[in-house]
């Protein structure tokens, strides 16, 4: 873990650098107009991505993004579009980089108790964001040098081990300091947060479970303070301040969303338990919360999946089933159950999970997804290219979508698809000789079909520009 840290550091100063260089407004300072800082926030976004591991699960990605999206519609403006991520990290950490791009890390997630603690943690981030805080902090420090600024930023933001690799690497660990959110800049993150987590319905008091949570970890003997509380200092403080204005503080009423976050959190929760921690941990969690309530359907699901994620598939059919039968339309328990009769070969089983799946929501796509792949396993290639061609017009698509696509065309004799999905599949993947040779092969048998030698020369030119 530290070697991969230091790696990020380096790879984040570096690209913070370029950032920061092209940011310097006619030798003025650093301000950054919106403009600037969404630029800065997609090179940001793409640094942590290259370099830290994202948590992979599209039921978790659709839901901390529909908390978010929710959150930010009780902003009075909006300076960016909100995107929200989960990192697979054990630290007890969130941070918001620049234009909007919010993250989470698995180990803060996997020690929440409700889904007000999670909105508390995204309010006050979204609040840094709306505020402009980090611009701020760029604007009045105008006397530190570019490389410095650079690695700061970056290190400021993400905390722990890799902010202190960044501040070694850009021999900036005296100046840390000076770019950090002030407590003025704390305190007003936390008035917005509250505002917003008010008028959408949640408790304000989750920030305080949140803090207090944490600092009794930093005080039971942990290494350091958790990286949460260094990025975010002053937490006493900041318990005290949320505590007061709670004292008059009366919640209003659950409305439709805030009771589907609530009732879908417990879900939420066990898959990035399940799939974050290793078996044992997991399973020892899960088996903790069942002597509590054997009648738990989070954690019989939560069970089913360490069954599953250890291929031991009739294990996993038991808890699934028992967790469908207490909660029989909770989306992620349906689609859980039904890949595991996938991969028993029961296949009409499957489908029938599936149509319930569907039913729920017509556009979740693990639920489209597992259609499409079922339906061409029964060689129904027919109904399975309808609800993978569904997928396909709904981005971002996973590659495999088009892989599948090519066999379904493939087995109906439709060559010229066929190879044009085969294409778009490789190319994805980054196998452009295998790509080129699809799409060559797809441009001789387009025949007539003009749209479809439109998106062949498309996907070609794309491949040139890559060359």
């Amino acid at each position: 873990m530290r070697g991969k840290l230091h790696k990020f550091g380096r790879t984040v100063f570096t690209a913070c650098l370029a950032v920061v260089m092209c940011l310097q407004i006619h030798g003025q300072g650093y301000a950054l107009s919106l403009e600037e800082e969404s630029e800065a926030g997609e090179k940001f976004r793409q640094a942590v991505r290259q370099q830290l591991t994202m948590f992979d699960d599209e039921f978790c990605d659709a839901y901390i993004n529909e908390l978010g999206q929710y959150l930010t519609g009780f902003l009075e403006t909006k300076p960016f579009p909100f995107h929200f991520y989960i990192v697979e990290e054990n630290d007890l950490n969130a941070f918001a980089g620049p234009g909007g791009h919010v993250f989470f890390f698995t180990g803060l997630i996997r020690g929440m108790a409700e889904v007000d603690e999670l909105a508390a943690v995204m309010a006050h981030e979204i609040a840094h964001v709306s505020a402009r805080h980090i611009s701020e902090r760029i604007e009045q420090n105008k006397l530190i040098t570019l490389a410095t600024l650079a690695g700061i930023l970056a290190g400021v933001l993400i905390g722990g081990e890799a902010a202190g690799a960044i501040a070694a690497g850009s021999m900036a660990a005296g100046v840390q300091k000076q770019l950090s959110y002030s407590r003025d800049d704390e305190r007003q993150a936390d008035q917005l947060g509250f505002k917003y987590m008010d008028r959408a319905g949640f408790d304000p008091a989750g920030m305080v479970v949140t803090l207090k949570r944490l600092e009794r970890v930093s005080w039971a003997g942990a290494d350091a303070i958790p990286p949460y509380l260094l990025t975010h200092p002053g937490g006493p403080e900041r318990v005290s301040t949320t505590e007061t204005m709670l004292r008059d503080y009366h919640q209003r009423p659950e409305n439709k969303d805030t009771e589907k976050f609530r009732r879908l959190f417990p879900y939420f929760k066990a898959v990035v338990t399940a799939k974050s921690s290793d078996p044992a941990t997991a399973e020892r969690r899960f088996e903790e919360a069942l002597e509590k309530n054997p009648d738990s359907a989070s954690a019989l699901f939560g069970m089913g999946l360490v069954r599953k994620e250890k291929l031991e598939y009739t294990a996993a059919l038991d808890y699934l089933e028992k967790a469908q039968a207490k909660e029989p339309d909770v989306l992620p328990i349906l689609t859980a159950l039904a890949e595991s009769y996938q991969m028993q070969g029961r296949d009409e089983r499957a489908v029938r999970v599936l149509e319930k799946a569907l039913r729920v929501d017509e556009r979740d796509r693990t639920t489209l997804f597992l259609l499409g792949v079922t339906y061409k396993n029964l060689e129904d290639y027919r109904k399975s290219v309808v609800f993978l061609e569904r997928l396909a017009s709904m981005p971002p698509v996973r590659d495999e979508v088009y892989y599948h696509l090519g066999m379904c065309y493939g087995r109906e004799g439709k060559l010229a698809l066929a190879h044009y999905n085969f294409g778009v599949y490789f190319k994805r993947s980054g196998v452009t000789d295998k790509a080129r040779f699809h799409f060559q092969k797809a441009g001789e048998l387009a025949g007539s079909d003009q749209l479809l030698r439109n998106k062949i020369q498309a996907e070609m030119e794309g491949l040139r520009s890559r060359s």
